[in-house]
């Protein structure tokens, strides 16, 4: 793993969609702890993991990741380039751009559900082999631990870890400076697609017809997986901890944050968009016509009678 120096928790510069859960916790975001080394007793929302790929950086930023023969977008924050440094130094020195990279995972949810889901990856940290990192060391490549609530989402067809912003007082007055779009944005969850056969807990989903108190809520769950590349969904591995009825606090934007946001898109969009034309046809269009004359169709030939003998 890269040293101190060389190792920077970055947060995300991925949006991703908001999905509303039925819950009146509060609640967090993929970027669970920027202490991925740390081992935490109590039960906390993360996504992080190890895969090892092909690093490929670019003069526009758009970084990947080859896994196998499928690419991936890798993010990272601008401002923090330590780790990112280090891995491009490494990648000059040595000439390998095969890496052992630790990751937040990232799914990226449509609104429409037929439009399937995409995952990205956001930089962590990197192994030089040596597996000092709690996360680099414990887990083997394409491993991920995942923590979070177990449920369905209305845009993905397969279950999901919604995986949110981990609470803290500190965090809760820091969000109270930002102004809505911001807050919405640091709040939004990450939800992980994961197939999970046999689960010991079914994945909750929300439906509108059945009353609050009748609908349950989500269980907490705490799991290893392993990512399917080419399929961009997780494997279930192992289950690391008992599923808890109750989750940990958790971050989540209000109601009013997220109206003032999507009116302030729908403004933008609106004004974003070209000039509707104007109906009816154009000079040019109406003299090319009345220049040209018609052509008739022709008159069908009546039947011919035929005449008795």
């Amino acid at each position: 793993m890269a040293s101190a120096e060389e190792f920077t928790s970055l947060e995300s510069t991925q949006a991703v969609p908001t999905v509303e859960t039925p819950s009146d916790e509060e609640q967090v975001n993929v970027d669970t702890s920027t202490e991925t080394d740390v081992e935490s007793t109590t039960a906390i929302f993360q996504a992080v993991g190890v895969i090892t790929g092909d690093v490929n950086f670019t003069t526009d930023g758009q970084s990947t990741v080859t896994i196998g023969s499928y690419e991936y977008p890798l993010y990272y924050l601008k401002r923090q380039w330590d780790v990112l440094n280090a891995l491009k130094k490494e990648i000059e020195n040595t000439g390998n751009h095969n890496q052992r990279l630790v990751v937040y995972p990232k799914a990226i949810h449509f609104p429409r559900r037929e439009q399937p889901h995409r995952i990205a990856f956001q930089l962590v940290g990197f192994d030089r082999g040596r597996k000092l990192d709690a996360v680099s060391g414990e887990l083997e490549d394409l491993e991920f631990k995942l923590s979070g609530l177990w449920q369905f989402i209305p845009v993905c067809s397969t279950p999901c870890i919604s995986v949110f912003r981990n609470f803290s007082d500190e965090r809760l007055e820091f969000i109270k400076q930002f102004e809505p779009a911001r807050k919405v944005k640091f709040m939004k969850a990450s939800h992980i697609p994961l197939l999970w056969k046999d689960a010991p807990v079914r994945p909750f989903r929300f439906n509108p017809k059945v009353a609050k108190e009748e609908l349950g809520r989500a269980a907490f769950v705490t799991v290893k997986a392993k990512f399917l590349p080419g399929r961009d969904v997780f494997g279930f591995v192992a289950l690391t901890a008992l599923p808890k009825d109750s989750a940990p606090r958790f971050l989540k934007a209000s109601k009013e944050d997220k109206a003032t946001v999507q009116l302030a898109a729908k403004k933008a969009q609106r004004a974003a968009a070209p000039p509707a034309r104007k109906k009816g046809k154009s000079k040019a269009t109406s003299q090319d016509n009345t220049s040209v004359p018609r052509t008739k169709p022709l008159p069908k030939p009546k039947p011919k009678l035929k005449t008795g003998e």
